[in-house]
């Protein structure tokens, strides 16, 4: 069911599935709670899903300039109070990780568990920087054709001529998403700090998916990092890019119910 509410007097909508405990699902860039359909649907039937549109996305307004990690995650908290909710797991895809790590920084004991899906921990590098800054000028004067590149690059390219039904949800969604939103969580992704240390410290379970041909996250370098966590489950997608969940809906949705069960345990 699409819900609404509000955050610094602008509205923020989400979806709410199923019952039991609670799993909040934050989407990435150019995403929207839509982009979960699949996800919903196999978690619901034994969980409470909660499905957020993060600002600038979907139905959830723009906040300024910039969208930090930090807002984000204040966003979310803002909707998990209003529904009186106190712990939950939080599955971030992307820069819905960055988010769910922001929001593991700031409220640390509403957390059961995180699972990092195709995300990272580490701050932008330098390179990564200048290619946003781009990415800034390009949206600025041409958002649609931005958006239409940015979402083919996320699935493995060999993927491409398989899952063209997936390409189009994809587009479909990040269509719909506004020029400022864009610009807003480009800026808020470029600035966002290195919350590595979260990865060592926490003793909750994370889980990593991490796919081979992930043109956006090298798989090396999240492996990296998958060695740094302490209760840790790892899903190695190696034929998928940086979108398990259509690429690999089946697979994936096996290995969070998996990490779900653990993180209630």
């Amino acid at each position: 069911m699409l819900k609404t509410t509000t955050f610094k007097k602008g509205k923020v909508t989400f979806s709410d599935t199923g019952k039991g405990r609670v799993v909040v699902l934050l989407h990435g860039f150019l995403g929207s709670y839509e982009i979960w359909e699949q996800t919903i649907s196999d978690l619901s039937k034994s969980y409470r899903v909660i499905a957020i549109d993060l600002p600038g996305h979907g139905g959830t307004d723009n906040f300024g300039y910039v969208h930090t990690m930090e807002l984000m995650a204040k966003c979310v908290k803002k909707i998990l109070e209003h529904l009186k909710l106190k712990r939950y797991v939080l599955i971030g895809h992307s820069m819905g990780g960055y988010a769910a790590l922001a929001f593991a920084d700031l409220f640390p004991d509403h957390i059961r568990g995180i699972c990092l899906y195709h995300s990272s921990s580490y701050a932008d590098s330098e390179e990564k920087k200048r290619d946003r800054r781009r990415s800034v000028k390009v949206v600025k004067a041409n958002h649609k054709i931005y958006t239409s590149e940015v979402i083919r690059n996320l699935f493995a390219t060999k993927n491409l001529k398989y899952l063209k039904k997936e390409l189009s949800f994809a587009s479909r969604i990040a269509g719909k998403t506004k020029k400022q939103g864009i610009v807003a969580s480009l800026e808020g992704m470029k600035d966002r700090i290195d919350r590595r240390i979260i990865l060592g410290l926490v003793e909750y379970p994370i889980m990593m998916v991490i796919g081979e041909h992930d043109n956006v996250l090298p798989a090396a370098q999240l492996l990296e990092q998958a060695e740094k966590i302490q209760n840790k489950q790892i899903l190695y997608l190696e034929h998928d890019g940086h979108m398990g969940f259509l690429e690999s809906p089946k697979v994936s949705n096996a290995a969070l119910r998996k990490f779900l069960r653990k993180c209630f345990k």
